[in-house]
């Protein structure tokens, strides 16, 4: 049986990647081969049906978005606009299936978060017409972004941002996208975690993680902190800087992802923000990718765990979060981490007993009291990391995505 990934990205450090990779990772290991189609694939090339109309930054993609969500009406060429690439995106997702023999679709939240509206109009109609036993792994919904607030395309918002069809089975990453569902839809799903390979604990740092710090002009009595996120507004980045600043203590701040899904402006404002708090912060995405690897110019790469594992504390202050991996990677490379309590870990996450320094909209003077002393007591922070893996394993281990999928594809197989 083979099954056939759809996003409009496939590579990278972003968390749709990163948990696609683990669902596939996890099929393989059940006998099913899997394909990918996206606009941008880092999977392998013979196993990859790239499209770039399918990418969110593709340029007639990225003109139809401000047209269709800075405004309340659209224009009939925009329309057409729309019409078109649903058609062209259309017959590629046809002869993919075709050409890949795919059985089952999985659809990585190209069908819940309207960031290319002609893919998942194409998506909805394909699914419709051929019944293909299609999973909409959702991560995110348009209802959770101001940025689809206003909108020229709440019909299209309606007919495919998530469809509701026959043979399309809907997954969720946390229970209140679930109850949202239900509540806006009609239609039940299955609640599959982000989930970490707890069974297998990270091997310790060798000579080449152990370059980070001084790659990066890290000095050897600073403190690391990392800010393993894309540089986008509701990540609140700024926080991270102002803990810095009130820590009081030499430190440099390393953002691992890039920016550019929603615009540089943030970045600018980062950067200008940086420099009034007096705070060092270092924009590596250039430097730190999900694998190891070098530049064009010959520099080493540091992969994203390297990242974590010479990380003296973790910061992850977001506004909104659909689970939080990063939060499961910290805990995973047993980090101290600083965090924002957004609604889903308070709802899902943190009764299960997290030992994390949390705060609500800002730093006060607990936070950076806390945060001083997992800096400055290694016995401290060592009970907490240890703690927190140990309840990691419980509840987020592979097993549990394992066993979860298997049910699933029993269903859409039948078994």
């Amino acid at each position: 049986m083979n099954v056939g990934f759809v996003s409009t990205r496939l590579a990278g450090t972003d968390g749709v990647s990163l948990e696609t990779a683990k669902w596939a990772n996890v099929l393989t290991e059940f006998g099913l081969e899997c394909f990918y189609f996206a606009g941008e694939s880092d999977r392998p090339a013979e196993r990859s049906h790239v499209v770039p109309e399918a990418h969110f930054s593709h340029p007639a993609i990225l003109a139809l978005q401000t047209d269709l969500f800075d405004n309340r009406t659209r224009s009939p060429d925009t329309s057409r606009a729309v019409q078109k690439l649903k058609d062209h995106l259309k017959a590629h997702l046809s002869e993919f299936v075709r050409t890949c023999g795919v059985k089952l679709l999985i659809v990585e939240n190209a069908l819940s978060l309207p960031m290319n509206v002609p893919l998942g109009l194409a998506l909805a109609e394909f699914i419709a017409e051929t019944s293909l036993c299609t999973v909409g792994h959702h991560h995110d919904f348009s209802w959770e972004r101001t940025r689809y607030a206003v909108s020229a395309a709440d019909d299209y918002l309606r007919a495919a941002f998530p469809p509701v069809l026959p043979s399309l089975r809907h997954v969720v990453i946390n229970s209140f996208a679930a109850r949202q569902l239900a509540l806006r839809t009609g239609t039940g799903s299955l609640l599959i975690p982000n989930v970490m390979d707890f069974d297998n604990p990270p091997p310790e740092p060798d000579a080449y993680a152990v370059e980070v710090r001084r790659a990066l002009g890290i000095a050897s009595d600073e403190y690391l902190l990392v800010q393993p996120t894309r540089i986008v507004p509701r990540k609140r980045i700024e926080r991270a800087i102002e803990l810095a600043r009130r820590l009081e203590v030499k430190s440099t701040i390393v953002i691992t992802h890039v920016a550019g899904d929603e615009g540089r402006a943030y970045e600018s404002f980062l950067r200008e923000y940086a420099d009034l708090m007096g705070i060092r912060v270092l924009f590596g995405a250039d430097r730190i990718a999900y694998e190891r690897g070098l530049t064009q110019d010959g520099r080493r790469i540091y992969s994203l765990a390297d990242a974590y594992q010479q990380a003296d504390l973790v910061t992850y202050p977001s506004l909104v979060e659909g689970f939080g991996n990063a939060f499961l990677e910290t805990i995973y490379y047993r980090r101290p981490i600083v965090m924002s309590t957004y609604e889903i870990f308070k709802t899902d996450i943190r009764p299960k007993g997290f030992r994390v320094i949390g705060f609500d909209d800002f730093i006060d003077d607990d936070t950076v009291r806390q945060a001083r002393a997992v800096l400055e007591d290694p016995a401290l922070a060592a009970e907490t990391v240890n703690h927190n893996y140990e309840l990691g394993a419980r509840y987020y281990s592979l097993r549990t995505l394992e066993r979860r999928l298997a049910a699933l594809v029993d269903q859409c197989l039948g078994g």
